[in-house]
């Protein structure tokens, strides 16, 4: 497994896109899971960066694996960081039905994560709020 310890900062994108992209491009990984994988990363880094430590900023704690037995091949990316508690899976979906303007704001992003990722948790454990993604690599040349 690989770590990233990072300043929760969206300055900081940029590191923790190298981190991930650089992985799953030597793993094989096709563009269009790497798309998906990337808007996930972005989305719960910027929202650690933006809300956990708000208005201060703190460490943020990257972990990726590539697992390749059983099948199938998948990443498993968390994201750690000793902000606020807060567990992004229980804000209630939004209701993508309704027109844009009738919308209320905020929201989209973990609901985003959820469509692209194949599996998140959320888990909070000595003092750490921890959201593991995966992904399912199928498309992986072995």
């Amino acid at each position: 497994m690989k770590e990233l310890r990072v300043e929760a900062s969206v300055k900081k994108l940029p590191i923790v896109f190298r981190f991930v992209l650089e992985e799953l491009e030597n793993c094989g990984c096709s563009k269009k899971t790497m798309r998906a994988i990337k808007l996930s990363v972005e989305e719960v880094f910027v929202n650690i960066a933006q809300y956990a430590y708000d208005p201060q900023t703190g460490p943020a704690i990257i972990s990726m694996e590539v697992v390749r037995d059983p099948d199938p091949v998948r990443v498993i990316i968390s994201f750690a960081d000793t902000g606020k508690p807060f567990d992004p899976l229980v804000v209630e979906r939004p209701d993508t039905s309704l027109p844009l303007e009738q919308r209320e704001a905020g929201g989209l992003g973990v609901f985003l994560v959820r469509t692209h990722m194949d599996w998140v948790h959320y888990d909070y454990q000595d003092g750490m709020n921890i959201l593991t993604i995966e992904k399912n690599l199928q498309e992986v040349a072995r």
